[in-house]
């Protein structure tokens, strides 16, 4: 679970907190991202790197589960998992996590009523466990631009049965903004706008210019890459 830091006490009614939700990604593997069709593929990784890196930043519990890694899906991504070390995927033979009863106790293990919920694909792996977290008392809420399927109607079909279920439609961005809820909260402020940065194009540019060219901050400095060195074989 992601190491929990003292918030300010934010207002529900209705909304997101960073102590009334857990994350379930489910299925970020690449056998899974290859079939995505409607939505840019990098853009479905760099919104579940965020939404990783937003929960991370608030304590929001994490969980993360996988199908088939070994014979058919592969592995967690690397860049979710470099966010959230030490998170080891609840492994999966079910394409409905909530039929694997080890996915559902880790759900209910955080005591928290509110899932926010990401996956590939949407049809299958996104739909069919909202749809029975709901039925199950769960209030769900889809991160739509960290979902994908295998075409947009598909993808369509889907959101639109979450929705007539009871899912409410959210993005990466809105997730974390409704965490944050309160620019006056300067605990989790600069690690935001961090994100927003690093993930959010033309606003993260937006706000890189606000920082230095407005408040006189120095640039953002990344580290340095390095070309890895090459592999020799024996």
């Amino acid at each position: 679970m992601s190491k929990h830091r003292p918030l300010a006490k934010r207002s529900e009614k209705g909304l997101l907190t960073p102590d009334n939700c857990v994350l379930a990604m489910i299925d970020l593997q690449g056998q899974m991202l290859f079939g995505v069709a409607n939505f840019d593929r990098q853009s479905v990784i760099n919104n579940n790197v965020m939404l990783a890196k937003a929960a991370k930043l608030f304590g929001v519990p994490t969980i993360i589960s996988t199908v088939e890694s070994k014979s058919f899906s592969g592995n967690t991504w690397p860049q979710v998992l470099s966010v959230l070390p030490g998170h080891v995927p609840i492994e999966r033979s079910s394409m409905n996590a909530w039929d694997d009863t080890s996915f559902v106790a880790a759900v209910k293990a955080t005591g928290r009523k509110k899932i926010v919920l990401t996956g590939l694909w949407t049809e299958s792996c996104v739909a069919m466990p909202s749809i029975q977290a709901i039925h199950d008392g769960f209030d769900v809420h889809v991160v739509e631009d960290c979902c994908g399927d295998v075409s947009q109607l598909n993808h369509d079909n889907a959101m639109k049965r979450v929705i007539q279920a009871g899912a409410k439609p959210v993005t990466a961005l809105s997730t974390m903004l409704e965490w944050q809820r309160d620019w006056a909260q300067r605990e989790t402020y600069d690690a935001v706008m961090d994100i927003v940065r690093s993930h959010c194009g033309v606003y993260g540019i937006g706000v890189e210019y606000a920082y230095t060219m407005v408040h006189g901050d120095a640039a953002t400095k990344y580290p340095e890459w390095v070309p890895p060195e090459a592999k020799v074989t024996a």
